[in-house]
Parts: structure tokens; sequence; C-alpha cells
């Protein structure tokens, strides 16, 4: 895996050809993209993910940005090629993964910390595939794919504010349906844009839901 800080260089070498910083790029990207996808398109996220990455080998010359501009640019190639998809064989997007798995999901510990925990598991994917379309993405690209609220609207084409919204209702879904329902400090229930911690212990976790 790359850390954040090295991603840039990996990138500008995978565009110069080394294969290996492609290789590595794939590594870091894939597992995000592929939770994202399965979202979106269920049981086809893996078909979806291929041809997306033949088009990211393809174009990557042509990108220009860093790497959480790299990140957006994945995530935005992935979410067209699903978007061909469904349109094609005019469905609606199914979650990847039996809902009887969700009844395994037991609340106690923190939930808000939870769900978070949570959302790198198939039955989270399950989970978040049933929330709202709009909750569900934002989710997705702000907690999973690891996008900021501006990257995110811009592939949804919505506002940055709005994706906020979006992605802490989902959350508050989340943490609702483990058990217990999550709700931000009375001091900050001001705005249904509030974008804060979900519970003081998860913080460090939803401190950039900007």
């Amino acid at each position: 895996m790359v850390d954040a800080e090295d991603l840039d260089a990996v990138v500008i070498a995978a565009q110069s050809g080394d294969e290996e910083a492609f290789r590595l790029l794939y590594r870091t990207q894939q597992p995000a993209l592929l939770r994202y996808l399965r979202v979106l398109v269920g049981e086809d996220a893996e078909d979806v993910a291929s041809e997306a990455w033949l088009q990211i080998a393809r174009d990557l010359r042509k990108f220009s940005g860093d790497g959480d501009g790299f990140r957006g640019w994945t995530a935005t190639i992935a979410r067209h090629r699903a978007m061909d998809l469904l349109r094609s064989q005019r469905r609606r997007p199914q979650a990847g993964v039996p809902v009887e798995f969700l009844t395994d999901l037991s609340a106690g510990d923190d939930t808000a910390d939870r769900a978070l925990e949570l959302v790198t598991t198939d039955a989270a994917v399950a989970m978040i595939a049933a929330l709202p379309p709009e909750q569900a993405e934002a989710v997705m690209l702000r907690v999973v794919v690891g996008l900021d609220a501006k990257s995110t609207g811009e592939i949804l084409g919505r506002r940055a504010g709005a994706v906020r919204t979006a992605a802490y209702r989902g959350l508050r879904q989340l943490a609702a349906r483990l058990g217990q329902p999550a709700h931000p400090p009375p001091e900050q229930r001001r705005s249904a844009s509030w974008s804060g911690p979900v519970t003081t212990s998860a913080a460090p976790a939803l401190k950039e839901m900007r």
C-alpha cells in the first residue's frame, strides 16, 4: 500500500511507464473502488472495475494532478463505467452481499465507530447499498475511497455542502441500524449539514468530513 504522502511520486512514476509503480497504484486503489462499485452494481463490480482499470491504464499519461486527484479521477472513471452498465441493463443498483448477513451485526460498541469500522466488510457494503443512493455514494466516496467533500461533489455533480449532509445522514443511519441512534453534541445540532463527529469517540475518523 502507498502512504498518502508517497502517492504523488508513485503516480508520476506510473505515468512515466514504471510498471511496478502502476501495480502499486492498483493494489492501493482497487479495494476501495471495488467496494464502491459493489454499492452501485452489485455482483458486476469485478467486471466494471476491470473495465475502469483498462481506461485508467490507457489514459494515465493524460492525467494531471496529485495523489488525491488520482483517487478522485479513478473513482470518476469507475462511476462512469458503472452508470454505463446500469443504463445498458436498465436496472437499479443492487447490494453485493445477501441482506441476511446484516442480522449478524450486533450493537454494543460505540455505534458510530462501529459503523465506520464495518465499511470495509462485505456486510457493511450491503448495508450501505440499502441507504438512499445519494447517501450511499457519499459515504463510500468520503469514508472508503477517502475523498474530500469538494472532490466527491465534483464526481456526483453536487455541492460540497450537500455531500457533507448526505454523508453525515448516511453514517447516522448506519449507526442507528446497528442498534443506537447517533446524534451530534447539542451545541452542534444547529444545522442539518453539520460535518463534525457523530460521537466524541468518532471524532478522529470523521474530522475530515468536510
